[in-house]
């Protein structure tokens, strides 16, 4: 099995039409003054020894400035297994995850629920087995307890779009096992994917 951080599933959701937020990936303290993004910042690590980024202090979020990004990058460069910097421009939205797993008994089932850190807490999540119709995509999104706070401040239509596209996603590439996309921040305008992992048989 293969493991794709962050970077690499994001390229390959970008390369199959996926909306990924605008992003970065440095290696080094002076690449910072290349960077052609807007500010405010988020830099997460980019690390095979941290998976959970959020757990080992690996996300920053608001950076304001190019003293503020060169500070925290100084620390990011400090976690165990650091292979780089993925610096992206913020957004504002509700946070839903979106993912497959491989199961023995169903094969490839699909998830979508409230995301952000505390997903595995909060467990607020909706499965159906692919591929996904839109029959299922609209009822995953109204089975969840969060469907009430997003219905009027979050673009449904995106989110289905998003639901849809992943099970075609899950048919052109059968050797997926497991793909989490964690947040895909979405408003009344947008839906974009912030981060995500992939595993690869």
């Amino acid at each position: 099995m293969r493991l794709l951080l962050e970077r690499q599933a994001e390229n390959l959701l970008e390369k199959e039409g996926f909306n990924v937020i605008n992003r970065e990936y440095i290696k080094s303290r002076k690449e910072i003054e290349k960077i052609k993004l807007k500010y405010p910042l988020a830099m997460k690590v980019i690390s095979k020894k941290a998976i959970h980024k959020a757990k080992v202090g690996g996300v920053v979020l608001n950076i304001k400035n190019k003293k503020e990004a060169e500070k925290n990058f100084d620390k990011l460069r400090e976690i165990k297994g650091f292979e780089g910097v993925n610096v992206q421009e913020m957004t504002k939205g509700k946070f839903m995850i979106l993912g497959l797993k491989k199961t023995e008994e169903f094969g490839l089932v699909m998830m979508f629920g409230e995301g952000g850190i505390e997903v595995e807490e909060k467990r607020d999540i909706s499965f159906r087995v692919c591929p996904v119709n839109e029959k299922d995509a609209d009822e995953m999104i109204k089975e969840i307890k969060f469907y009430k706070k997003i219905k009027k401040k979050a673009n449904l239509k995106l989110i289905k779009m998003n639901l849809l596209k992943l099970s075609k996603f899950a048919e052109k590439h059968p050797k997926i096992n497991e793909l989490d996309i964690n947040p895909l921040i979405v408003n009344k305008d947008d839906a974009v994917i912030v981060d995500a992992r992939a595993v690869i048989n």
